[in-house]
């Protein structure tokens, strides 16, 4: 058994792509043989959180702690240099299958309660090939007998093309940033971009050195769809979109100072049901009832 699980290849045209088990992670799409997100090995252990599926909160939970239901929980730190708990409770947990098929996968695990989470959550993500690229849903179904918070996200590092992040050129149509604190990026306030020109992408521009690790909202759509385009300068490119059941998409620089090998080398884009902390804020909390259902989607392509 490789390191990041079972492997399971799905393939549809031009477009090929590796889902490892663990973690129901993109471990690599490619178009014509081109990546359009960073790749791990299989027998290597995920670096990270790369391309792995963000469930039941996406981003982080200052200090492991909320409230819900008037009960007070305290999760694990799992981002212990900040004192966060980071990108919820299955980035290691092994997935069954549930569907295997040439151009789609389902693969599914249940969140069963547990210290700082007592609800038991089933969590299917599918992910599906065709001809306008990758496609993945996740789908939350509420299988206990309380209440339960959720929200949920994907964690994959687009690739644009030949050089890094900094040659890239960005296209972001949101309005608003979500401003955090230096040292553990911890929400602040929502901010227009216009506040922060740094972090003003509404016009494609290229990336340069600007460092971002922020959840961005207000997003402009066509016919309901938000899409976000990073081209490289021999004009490639990938997109990735998303519907109104994401208002927000957390975007990162991949910045690992003195590690050239994977510094800058990819830009997060990770739409999220829900923003940083909203176990706590509770904006755009999803609330599942016992037996409820909630499925949010979100499609990256080559350009």
């Amino acid at each position: 058994m490789p390191r990041s699980g079972r492997q399971l290849r799905i393939a549809a045209g031009p477009y090929e792509a590796f889902i490892a088990s663990v973690g129901a992670s993109l471990r690599s799409l490619m178009h014509d043989g081109r990546d359009l997100v960073v790749p791990f090995d299989a027998d290597e252990v995920r670096p990270g959180y790369r391309g792995t599926t963000l469930a039941p909160w996406p981003n982080r939970i200052v200090d492991g702690r909320y409230t819900f239901g008037d009960v007070e929980h305290q999760l694990p730190l799992t981002e212990p240099a900040r004192g966060q708990a980071l990108h919820g409770l299955l980035s290691w947990a092994e997935f069954s299958d549930r569907v295997v098929e040439e151009d789609r996968v389902v693969l599914a695990a249940v969140i069963e309660p547990q210290s700082g989470y007592p609800f038991r959550v089933e969590v299917e993500t599918e992910y599906r090939l065709g001809a306008d690229g990758l496609t993945q849903t996740v789908t939350a179904r509420n299988i206990g007998a309380d209440a339960a918070p959720w929200g949920t996200g994907p964690h994959p590092y687009l690739v644009a093309g030949p050089g890094t992040v900094d040659s890239w050129t960005l296209l972001l149509p949101t309005s608003d940033v979500l401003t955090v604190t230096p040292d553990r990026l911890s929400p602040v306030a929502v901010e227009p971009v216009a506040q922060h020109p740094e972090w003003d992408f509404r016009s494609a521009r290229a990336i340069g050195d600007v460092f971002i690790d922020h959840a961005f909202t207000g997003l402009s759509r066509a016919d309901g769809v938000a899409e976000v385009r990073l081209t490289a300068a021999d004009g490639t490119g990938v997109a990735m979109s998303w519907d109104e059941r994401c208002p927000w998409v957390q975007v990162h620089t991949a910045d690992n100072p003195g590690q050239d090998a994977i510094h800058r080398i990819g830009l997060a884009v990770e739409p999220m049901t829900c923003p940083p902390d909203a176990f706590n804020s509770g904006t755009d909390l999803v609330v599942l009832g016992p037996g409820d259902a909630h499925a949010a989607s979100w499609a990256i392509r080559a350009l």
